[in-house]
């Protein structure tokens, strides 16, 4: 840890793998006999991704999954996102008539999200729905973003661990963390 810095932990290792096996298993179920694109957002969903990836084998799912990732920020230098949207590394396949599952970290206010989405519908999948570990309800400013498949509701704290970081750091963290700043070290810089 930095000087000045604790995590809290909220969400335990054990806890989420439960939770991804289950989101593996309501995947699986809704996609029988269809190859399946799982788009994971860069850099926070990489272990999430990794893990549900793997929930989606045989027995359980028989079929093609892919592995793509798409980058977007929402952020830029400020700690509040003004809604403005910029993808930064676009898909590496063509979308067209494939099924697409968005693997989000966190949906947040919902910007980066609601633009994700549109930006994979404008490709032309056959079907597209959204994954995401984390929801902070509290936060979201855009209405009509919804999780198909969620992990956790979570409270309107700054968290880190399991791919989600606080300046490139804690993403290695193997559970869900609330940071706590003391006093003396009030900047911090939102990440989602």
């Amino acid at each position: 840890m930095v000087k000045g810095e604790t995590v809290e932990p909220l969400i335990s290792r054990e806890e989420i793998a439960a939770r991804v096996k289950a989101l593996g298993a309501e995947i699986a179920k809704d996609y029988p006999n269809q190859p399946l694109t799982l788009m994971g957002t860069l850099k926070g969903a990489t272990f999430f991704l990794s893990d549900l990836a793997r929930e989606l084998t045989p027995p359980d799912f028989n079929e093609i999954v892919e592995l793509d990732f798409i980058k977007a920020s929402s952020y830029g230098s400020s700690t509040e996102s003004d809604g403005s949207v910029e993808i930064e590394c676009p898909p590496s396949v063509d979308l067209a008539g494939r099924h697409v599952i968005l693997v989000e970290d966190i949906i947040d206010t919902g910007y980066t999200a609601q633009h994700l989405l549109n930006y994979l519908k404008s490709r032309n999948t056959a079907s597209l729905k959204l994954c995401s570990l984390l929801d902070k309800p509290a936060r979201r400013m855009v209405e009509g973003v919804a999780c198909d498949y969620l992990g956790f509701s979570i409270p309107d704290e700054f968290i880190v661990g399991y791919g989600l970081d606080y300046s490139q750091r804690y993403r290695n963290l193997p559970y869900i963390g609330v940071l706590k700043f003391d006093e003396k070290n009030t900047e911090k810089n939102e990440v989602k």
